[in-house]
């Protein structure tokens, strides 16, 4: 039977579904040991700690932040995925946008079955440089409005309504959209102007459900960009669109998309980035998908996933 090490944001450290879960497996003969995190430097020294000890998966319990901090770790490891444990996500988050972009279950007992019923498939993962930093990004880094509400979001509002608190945020800022100027270049692409929201997706959603990069997958060694600007007097067409046709077609409406391996951007002043929940903000960010970086387990038939064709190899780090 696999060993695994589920490494649990102390947040969530109460979860009552999550303890019957593991309990559950560890009947069934699954060896899963739990780590709780309570300081920024908790998830290093578990995932280096569990490569120690040669466990098969690590699970990250918690949001996309989780999620981003573990994969991170393993991604700065000087080994090739295949060499890594592989990764898997109970979602425990306020929103849990890449596990509801994916089709991970978000009951514990349902998405641990996952880990035990599916193998692990190379995926894809973001490195952004940024002034001269590094950091990885496992769903989304997005930049503008929706980043301004994702920040700005209360801690108690997102405890006791989920998703909404950012609906909400958002709705209260709508009379004070302050548009960035930023220049944006990847491969086929030249672009100078001001933006309200910027999208760089390897998974499809943020913030609560704003799905600025819809069709992004998470094995096909691209990244998704996505530019909304400035709309200079279309807001009202555009939240009417938002309102009688839905979020996707608003977006279809007035966004410039593209699919890339690589973004370069620059800010005066300077942009803030949401990588997974960490704002990083900086005048100059270059962002590379890293082609097949960890391997994770997700839905066989997860959106996520391309259809159909060969499993991304891994690339070196």
């Amino acid at each position: 039977m696999p060993r695994w090490r589920l490494i649990l944001n102390g947040k969530s450290a109460g979860d009552d579904a999550l303890r019957d879960a593991v309990m559950a497996l560890r009947a069934r003969g699954v060896e899963l040991d739990v780590r709780v995190t309570w300081e920024s430097a908790d998830a290093e020294r578990y995932v280096a700690e569990a490569i120690a000890d040669g466990v098969d998966t690590i699970i990250a319990a918690g949001g996309d932040g989780t999620l981003s901090e573990v994969s991170t770790r393993l991604a700065r490891r000087d080994a090739p995925a295949d060499a890594l444990p592989s990764l898997a996500l109970v979602p425990l988050g306020t929103a849990n946008d890449f596990a509801a972009a994916a089709g991970i279950p978000l009951e514990p007992e349902r998405a641990l079955a996952l880990v035990l019923a599916t193998p692990p498939r190379p995926i894809d993962l973001l490195r952004i440089t940024a002034d001269g930093g590094d950091h990885w990004c496992a769903n989304l880094a997005s930049g503008g409005f929706g980043t301004q509400v994702t920040v700005e979001t209360d801690e108690g509002l997102k405890k006791m309504l989920g998703g909404l608190a950012y609906l909400l945020t958002g709705i209260s800022r709508l009379g004070k959209i302050d548009p960035v100027p930023a220049q944006v270049r990847a491969p086929g692409v030249e672009w100078r102007g001001e933006l309200i929201a910027l999208g760089l997706g390897n998974g499809r959603q943020a913030g609560g459900g704003q799905a600025l990069c819809p069709e992004a997958l998470v094995d096909d060694g691209l990244l998704d960009l996505t530019i909304v600007p400035e709309l200079s007097g279309e807001v009202a067409a555009t939240l009417g669109t938002l309102v009688s046709e839905g979020r996707q077609a608003a977006l279809e409406r007035v966004a410039i998309q593209h699919r890339v391996p690589w973004v370069e951007i620059d800010a005066e002043p300077a942009l803030t980035l949401n990588l997974d929940g960490e704002p990083v903000a900086a005048r100059r960010f270059r962002i590379d998908c890293v082609a097949g970086r960890v391997r994770m387990h997700l839905p066989a038939d997860s959106p996520l996933r391309q259809p159909h064709g060969p499993p991304v190899e891994p690339a070196p780090r």
